[in-house]
């Protein structure tokens, strides 16, 4: 089997803007609306990136204040550049290691970030920590195991039809827990309480078939990595046989959805 930890490569923050950070600022502000959450909250975000979910809270909730952590210094230096509202600050700190006191804020959320934190079960007991008795703890990530990046799951299916050997470094092989019922029993495990999960998806429209497959040549993520460790001959194959089946209309456009299961839950 591939060594799939060679593969995650996520701490790039311009190049992922052009491949997965753009559908996640399309996902944050729909996750807000269905979280619906009160005003006033100081809230703490765990694994900030490039600054989707924080600029939807900022933009959403009306909260006092957002704090945003994260590990990579240029996810961090990117957020801030973006971000300037005085009522955020980032810090730098890992998901299992909050740089925050215990009881220090109203709600945590994390956006995208859960499914990639080496334990999980740690993070969570770090959001019960920070957070207020009754506070609300919220996360959502992609459903890979449900084939819900639609763009993702074309990409191995078509890689693994040239490249048995693909199929191993799949996100849905990989992150076999996002699903429903999954991340519900994750929630529950840690201790949370009035646990709902839901999906969310949105329309991932792609202006041409470059619009497409450049992002996959950056070099970020899974599947970058897997195009960047491919012989030439063997990159224009499986661009070829991309080109050939994805639907493309009449304007070149390319239309696909991606979905994402979203939790929250209350810590006692």
């Amino acid at each position: 089997m591939p060594d799939q930890t060679r593969h995650d490569a996520w701490q790039a923050g311009e190049t992922d803007e052009r491949f997965m950070a753009r559908w996640s600022r399309e996902l944050a502000p729909r996750f807000i609306d269905w979280l619906n959450p009160l005003p006033g909250f100081e809230w703490l975000e765990v694994g900030c990136g490039s600054g989707a979910l924080t600029e939807a809270l900022l933009g959403l909730t009306v909260p006092v204040s957002v704090v945003a952590v994260d590990p990579s210094e240029d996810f961090l230096a990117l957020a801030r550049e973006r971000i300037t509202n005085p009522r955020a600050s980032f810090r730098k700190g890992s998901a299992e290691a909050l740089p925050v006191a215990n009881t220090s804020c109203d709600a945590v959320g994390s956006g995208l970030v859960l499914d990639i934190v080496p334990d999980r079960a740690k993070a969570l007991a770090e959001m019960r920590r920070v957070v207020r008795p009754r506070g609300l703890i919220c996360f959502y990530v992609w459903d890979y195991p449900g084939g819900g990046v639609q763009f993702l799951r074309t990409f191995w299916s078509a890689a693994t039809a040239l490249d048995p050997q693909a199929a191993d470094l799949g996100e849905d092989r990989r992150f076999p827990f996002c699903t429903q019922e999954g991340l519900t029993g994750l929630a529950l495990a840690a201790g949370l309480t009035d646990v709902t999960c839901a999906p969310i998806t949105i329309p991932t429209v792609f202006r041409d078939f470059a619009d497409f497959w450049q992002p996959f040549a950056l070099g970020t993520g899974p599947a970058a990595a897997y195009y960047a460790g491919l012989a030439p001959a063997a990159r224009e194959s499986l661009r070829q046989r991309l080109q050939d089946r994805l639907p493309i209309a009449e304007d070149g456009t390319i239309t696909l959805e991606a979905r994402a299961w979203a939790v929250q839950g209350i810590s006692p």
